[in-house]
C-alpha cells in the first residue's frame, strides 16, 4: 500500500507566535503515525517560486494523512499557525509502482 504525504511550504512572519503550533504538532502526528521525511534543511529552488521552510510528513497511507489533517486536534492547531505564517499544503498519495531500472 502506498504511503500518504503532506508536503508543506511555509513563510513564517512571527517565530514566537509560530512555536506553539510546532510544539502541538508532535503529539498530533504521532497519534496518526506521521513522521518527518523532510523538516527544513538546505534547499535550492531550481524552478518556480518557493517559501522559506519546507516539510514532508509521511503517513502510513493517504487516508490516514487526510484523517490527520481533518482531525479536531489539527484543525484547532491550524488556527494557532495562521496568524503567524503563510502556508501551502498538499496531501498526496505516494507511488508504489515500478521504478526505473539501472539497465
Amino acid at each position: 500500500m502506498a504511503k500518504g504525504y503532506w508536503i508543506g511550504r511555509v513563510d513564517v512572519n512571527n517565530d514566537e507566535g509560530y512555536k506553539p503550533y510546532v510544539v502541538a504538532n508532535g503529539p498530533i502526528f504521532k497519534k496518526w503515525g506521521g513522521r518527518f521525511a523532510v523538516r527544513g534543511g538546505k534547499f535550492t529552488t531550481v524552478e518556480g517560486a518557493s517559501r522559506t521552510r519546507n516539510v514532508v510528513i509521511e503517513f502510513p497511507d493517504y487516508e490516514t494523512a487526510i484523517a490527520c489533517y481533518n482531525s479536531p486536534e489539527y484543525q484547532a492547531n491550524i488556527k494557532v499557525r495562521q496568524p503567524h505564517s503563510i502556508a501551502d499544503l498538499i496531501i498526496i498519495e505516494g507511488y508504489d509502482g515500478p521504478q526505473p531500472s539501472d539497465s
